[in-house]
């Protein structure tokens, strides 16, 4: 499975459409364990760009500490799994919290 987590400054960003970064993850659901991670660059944000971009990417699980409905909406059609409200933590934390089924999330910081 693959999780994408928007960054800045090396932890999640909390507004999902601008951020610095992605890391795309590829983890093993059964081990809970993070195999290999890869940074991509965020393109331009445009509505509508950033589900396509990770899909494409090979995405299933996105973390995030906000979205709005309409990217998250979209990034569901798509296939992809929402999680917000996640804490603007260090990215390895939160996949594993999330593997672990420990990852604590509050208000959809985003929700507009």
């Amino acid at each position: 499975m693959k999780i994408a987590i928007p960054l800045a400054n090396g932890k999640l960003s909390m507004h999902f459409g601008h951020c610095e970064k992605f890391i795309l993850m590829d983890v093993d659901e059964k081990e809970k364990k993070i195999r290999s991670t890869k940074e991509l660059a965020a393109p331009p944000h445009e509505p509508g760009l950033l589900p396509r971009f990770l899909h494409e990417a090979g995405a299933e699980v996105i973390i995030s500490g906000g979205m709005g409905q309409r990217a998250k909406s979209l990034f569901e059609e798509k296939g992809i799994h929402v999680v917000v409200g996640a804490a603007a933590l260090e990215p390895e934390k939160i996949a594993a919290a999330y593997l672990d089924g420990s990852l604590e999330t509050g208000e959809n910081c985003c929700d507009h």
